[in-house]
């Protein structure tokens, strides 16, 4: 019988993936310091001075979950953990979402549209993590095999959600916007943080 341990594994596994949505806000583009513009220097500042401490909150939340996949903890301790971390993974996305709200839309073409369009990807992330909470919250913990079951659903969802919904991030962050985020030193360490390499999964 498969046991929690293989399948929280595949869990944090699918998280790791998620960590890449940040990566998306922070842009890793290489910046020429001639690439002068006050007015979206300023933007990217802002955005990126927010989205630091939520990408170190989606950090600890995969690492939450990493370790938890380490020892064979029991199902209500494997529960509570995934649990926070999935309510933290939600509150960050709805955080970020909210900087790139506040920021206003960034001076570039179509920047409008673009903000918005990462404002509601960002709301929609969370939500899939409030659902994913709710999830786990439900899981029979005193049924080892129905347990693994449910957490092999949830981290199938995960995987997907990993795998889309960062297109509204991508494009807020091409061209001149992803330049003036690369020079954020904010936006430097987010992306240094959320990129740290993932446990190889076999799964």
């Amino acid at each position: 019988m498969e046991g929690t341990n293989p399948v929280n594994k595949k869990l944090a596994a699918a998280l790791s993936g998620g960590a890449v949505l940040v990566l998306a806000l922070t842009g890793c583009t290489n910046s020429s310091a001639d690439d002068k513009n006050d007015a979206l220097d300023a933007w990217a500042k802002k955005v990126c001075d927010a989205v630091q401490p939520q990408a170190k909150k989606i950090e600890a939340a995969s690492a939450a979950i990493q370790k938890q996949t380490s020892d064979n903890s029991p199902t209500t301790a494997v529960q509570k953990t995934d649990a926070q971390a999935f309510q933290d993974m939600s509150d960050a996305y709805k955080a970020i979402g909210a900087a790139v709200n506040q920021a206003g839309a960034p001076e570039v073409d179509n920047g409008k549209k673009k903000q918005q369009d990462a404002v509601k990807e960002l709301n929609d992330l969370s939500a899939s993590y409030v659902s994913l909470k709710q999830q786990v919250d439900k899981l029979d913990t005193k049924d080892q095999a129905k347990f693994a079951d449910g957490l092999k659903d949830i981290a199938t969802q995960l995987d997907k959600l990993s795998q889309t919904g960062n297109d509204a991030l991508k494009n807020l962050e091409e061209g001149d916007v992803g330049k003036a985020m690369a020079k954020q030193s904010s936006c430097k360490s987010a992306s240094a943080s959320a990129s740290a390499p993932a446990p190889a999964s076999n799964g």
